[in-house]
Parts: structure tokens; C-alpha cells; sequence
């Protein structure tokens, strides 16, 4: 009976290993895969694809810098809006708020991760760039016009656009990671804070954020993993015109719009394998990020159970 049982364990802890190894497997795979179908590209532009700012379907000419540009620049303006507003709310929901409250309103804000993202570029399309034509981007031109991120012809849809989109889409990410780590902060630690005649304030700026700053740093990784790859609401409002410029008003494109457009209209090797070298440099950025997150988070959970 204890042979049969010690035989049971063996195939149960095999079994799940092999799971747990499947999808790093899985993960390799799609690497592989990429590199594979792309490689006409590596071969033709080398690290130049890179750097080049022309996409010549035509031709034959093709460089991603200003896809990159368009992702990154996007995805850095939706965390210069949404990491305070995820910061405040976590702090609301964590420290602040009536007990009543927070549980509900923590689910409503989490719900709206659960939204379709084409659901926010229909919403992007005919509420916020209507409203950012006519009334945001006039003000921002009137009042700060002489910075070079608020100069040019409003069109509403562009790199403010989907930052401000991305934003929205991010914010439940960060905020709920935030509030999480928030609550990991020891009981006794916010006491003594409080004990020796810190305000509220004081005491979140001594004893909470300093010990979450591991996990704040996380949440914002991870935040910017999913705004630089999002792809359908960005897509409808960013104006799809791959420029680099400085002005927020101006239409832009990314990686992840570049591929959606393009894949299917994509009729010679080399044009496909430069569609799947651009994914491929997504995929690259995103896992990074990701793991960059992931360790961080880890290491604040590893030094709040030690604390505690």
C-alpha cells in the first residue's frame, strides 16, 4: 500500500512538473517560431531594422524605429496619467476609504480590466477624440503652445489620444497590485508610525510607500507590458501614420497596430517576415518587462513574510 501510494505521488508531482514546464516550453516555441519566419528579414536589414525610419512596402525597404517610438512614447504617457491616479486609488482603497466602501468599489474599478478592448476604441473614437479636437487640444495649444508636445493641428485622434486610452486600460492593473502590496505593510509598523504623532499623510510617506516601493515598481512594469502591447484600442484612435514627432496632437502607429493593419495585406516574403520581426521585437520587450515585474514583486512578498 505504501509503495502504491509512493508510485501515486511520483506520477502526480511528474505530471504537474511537466505542466509547469510546458508552457516555458510553449514560450521557447513561439520564440523559435518567430526568429524562424522572420529570419529573411535579420538576414536582409540586420540590427539596421531597428534604427531605420522608412517602411516601404514597395520597395522592399523596412524599418520599425518609428513603430518603437509610437510605442513607447504612448505607453509612457499612459503611466504619467494613470500611476498617480493608480497610486491615490490604491491608498484610498487600502488605507483611507470607509471599510464599507472598499469592497465594492475595489470591484468596480477591477471591472473595468474586464471590458473589451475594442469596446474602449469605440468609446476613444467617437467620445474622446471629438472631445480632444475641439476642446482639450485648443486649450493645451492656447495656454502651453510654446512646449513642442502641444504645438501643430488638432485632430483629435493621435499620440495623446492613446495615451490617455491606454491609461484608462491600465489603470485596474496597477492599482489593484498596488493595493495589494499596500495591505502587506505590517499592522505594527503603521501603529508606531501613528504612535509617535505622524499625520495620516506621514505616516503613508514613512511607513507605507517606502517598504512598497519593490511592488509599486512591479505594478508599473507590469502596466506598461500590457499598454505597449495593446493592440485594438490603440489602433482605432492613434491615426496609424508611422512619424516620429515630438507633438502629442500628431498620429502616430506601434508595433502592435503596424501588425494588425499590415498582416493581412502582407503579399512578398520579405514584407511578412519583417511584419513577424516586428512581433518578434514585441514579444522580446514584453517578456522582459514582464520578468522585470515579477522579480520585483516577488522580492517585496519575500520581505513582507519575513517580516512578518
Amino acid at each position: 500500500m505504501k509503495v502504491k501510494s509512493q508510485i501515486q505521488d511520483t506520477v502526480f508531482q511528474g505530471s504537474l512538473a511537466v505542466l509547469s514546464w510546458s508552457v516555458v516550453a510553449m514560450a521557447l516555441l513561439i520564440v523559435a517560431i518567430l526568429t524562424k519566419f522572420s529570419w529573411p528579414a535579420i538576414k536582409e536589414f540586420g540590427w539596421r531594422f531597428l534604427v531605420r525610419s522608412d517602411w516601404d512596402a514597395v520597395n522592399g525597404q523596412f524599418g520599425i524605429l518609428p513603430v518603437i517610438y509610437g510605442s513607447i512614447v504612448s505607453s509612457l504617457l499612459a503611466l504619467l496619467i494613470a500611476v498617480p491616479l493608480s497610486l491615490g486609488i490604491a491608498l484610498f482603497l487600502s488605507e483611507l476609504g470607509p471599510l464599507w466602501i472598499r469592497s465594492p468599489l475595489n470591484m468596480l474599478i477591477e471591472l473595468l480590466a474586464a471590458i473589451p478592448s475594442v469596446i474602449y476604441g469605440l468609446w476613444g473614437i467617437f467620445v474622446l477624440a471629438p472631445y480632444l479636437r475641439s476642446v482639450v487640444e485648443p486649450a493645451l495649444k492656447r495656454y502651453l503652445g510654446f512646449l513642442p508636445f502641444f504645438q501643430g493641428p488638432a485632430y483629435g485622434v493621435g499620440m495623446l489620444a492613446a495615451g490617455i486610452i491606454l491609461s484608462i486600460m491600465i489603470i485596474p492593473t496597477i492599482s489593484s497590485i498596488c493595493r495589494e502590496v499596500f495591505l502587506t505593510v505590517p499592522t505594527s509598523q503603521k501603529e508606531a508610525a501613528l504612535g509617535v504623532g505622524a499625520t495620516r499623510w506621514e505616516m503613508i510617506k514613512l511607513a507605507i510607500l517606502p517598504s512598497s516601493l519593490s511592488g509599486i515598481v512591479g505594478a508599473v512594469l507590469l502596466g506598461l507590458g500590457r499598454a505597449i502591447g495593446e493592440t485594438m484600442a490603440v489602433t482605432m484612435v492613434i491615426g496609424n501614420r508611422p512619424d516620429i514627432s515630438l507633438s502629442l496632437f500628431n498620429p502616430s502607429y506601434t508595433m502592435a497596430s503596424l501588425l494588425a493593419n499590415e498582416f493581412s495585406e502582407a503579399t512578398t516574403e520579405i514584407h511578412t517576415a519583417a511584419l513577424v520581426e516586428a512581433g518578434l521585437v514585441l514579444l522580446c520587450i514584453t517578456l522582459l518587462l514582464n520578468i522585470a515585474a515579477r522579480v520585483l514583486v516577488w522580492s517585496v512578498a519575500g520581505k513582507a513574510s519575513r517580516q512578518a
